[in-house]
């Protein structure tokens, strides 16, 4: 059975496209609010597009009525709930690719609950991406150790959290780093002054690297 999805974007794709970011919201969060983080990149450069896809399930934050978030996943059926969004995310992204250049260059980045599941797609992605961006949230610990090094190996990934995250304390930021280098990874680590949040400096800074 199909079903709908939707996705935000930030700029024009064809064949001058040089840069393309793949950005996936955390929990509770919607495409067309979280991508506003990323419109600084494509106003610098118009060969920069910014996609941002969004979380299948959506619901209210709170009570029945009044601001609408949405979510990739919970525990309940979490396994189709998985198949769904990597299918789905496969999907945009072949017909992303398809209006590129093969030598676009491609930023995944997830933000909390994004990071689990741009990991677990990007297992199963049609593409390999330039750079991989964990940021404030962590690796799956359920992707099996030879898929997680598959995908690992070679990437340029970086990890990012704020020094005040609220769910993220200097232990736990420590023991993702620890996981991911013992799946053959080689990950870079960024902090900034602030909690679980994006931020637009650092951002800056790692586009431009």
């Amino acid at each position: 059975m199909a079903r709908r999805a939707r996705y935000h974007q930030l700029g024009e794709l064809s064949m001058r496209t040089r840069r393309v970011w793949l950005v996936c919201h955390g929990y509770g969060q919607l495409a067309q609010f979280f991508i506003r983080h990323f419109a600084f990149l494509t106003e610098a450069d118009p060969h920069t597009v910014v996609v941002a896809p969004e979380g299948l399930s959506r619901f209210y934050l709170n009570g029945t009525s009044g601001r609408v978030g949405a979510s990739w996943m919970t525990r309940e059926d979490r396994l189709h709930e998985i198949e769904d969004h990597v299918n789905f995310l496969n999907q945009l992204a072949g017909k992303i690719l398809a209006e590129c250049l093969p030598e676009v260059e491609i930023t995944v980045l997830g933000f909390s609950q994004g990071t689990a599941t741009v990991s677990r797609w990007l297992a199963q992605a049609p593409f390999r991406p330039a750079h991989l961006i964990l940021w404030a949230g962590g690796f799956p610990e359920d992707l099996a150790p030879d898929t997680a090094r598959a995908l690992l190996h070679g990437l340029r990934l970086s990890v990012v959290a704020g020094t005040a995250d609220e769910y993220i304390s200097a232990e736990k930021l420590h023991a993702q780093v620890e996981q991911l280098q013992q799946l053959g990874g080689s990950p870079t680590v960024a902090t900034f002054a602030g909690r679980h949040e994006l931020n637009r400096e650092l951002l800056a800074r790692l586009a431009a690297e």
